[in-house]
């Protein structure tokens, strides 16, 4: 029975595509099924294909990373946007429509390999360096919007534990840093997604930055 990952890989770079798939076809678990160089042919690839996880470039010929979001919502991949610039509202903007997860293009091999298993399992996987710059922009941004927490009731412990999410912790250093038991860190997770009606860590990080609540007094 084949487990692979899938993976479908979009950049407009066609040296940086041969990078890529030298890398998934050398590391166990992983099989390429396609490969794509502008965003109406990335969004027409993956509606067919269906990969569990696609790589896509932010900017590629006939519109972006948006563009696809948009345009294969319907399917069930898991995006990652991969990047060489700092694009702080771009981040922010692909993670609302979905994404999974955002990676500089100079990140090493083990780090894009551990973005593609995080997200196919179902968590989200920032880069350390757009985690940083994503949360001193919503530092920066006055709120005066509706908080996105404001209808929920919310216990003490379900706001550490969102905050750390936010901060990218995965639930192992959860665990750690609040001295719970690793079950008990994905039950929290799991009652915080019906609460706020969400699916993901990513749409639980985008609240909570939302919210202004990394900077709020504890």
């Amino acid at each position: 029975m084949n487990t692979s990952i899938t993976v479908f890989l979009a950049d407009d770079d066609a040296d940086f595509r041969r990078v890529y798939r030298r890398l998934f076809d050398a590391a166990e678990g992983f099989r390429v099924v396609g490969e794509a160089e502008t965003v109406p042919e990335t969004i027409r690839k993956i509606t067919t294909l269906r990969p569990d996880v696609s790589l896509i470039d932010v900017q590629m010929p006939g519109g972006n990373g948006i563009d696809v979001l948009r345009g294969t919502g319907e399917s069930d991949t898991r995006v990652i946007m991969l990047t060489a610039f700092d694009l702080d509202e771009y981040v922010a903007d692909a993670l609302k429509q979905g994404a999974a997860g955002f990676l500089l293009k100079n990140a090493s091999s083990s780090e894009v390999l551990s973005a593609v298993r995080a997200v196919h399992a179902g968590h989200a996987s920032l880069a350390p360096e757009v985690t940083a710059r994503l949360m001193g922009q919503f530092e920066r941004r006055p709120s005066h919007s509706h908080h996105p927490f404001a209808d929920v009731r919310l216990s003490g412990r379900e706001l550490q534990v969102i905050r750390l999410v936010a901060q990218g912790r995965s639930n192992r250093q959860i665990a750690e840093e609040l001295f719970l038991a690793l079950p008990t860190v994905r039950t929290y997770l799991s009652r915080l997604f019906t609460k706020l009606d969400v699916s993901d860590r990513t749409q639980l990080a985008v609240l909570a930055y939302q919210a202004g609540l990394l900077y709020e007094s504890r």
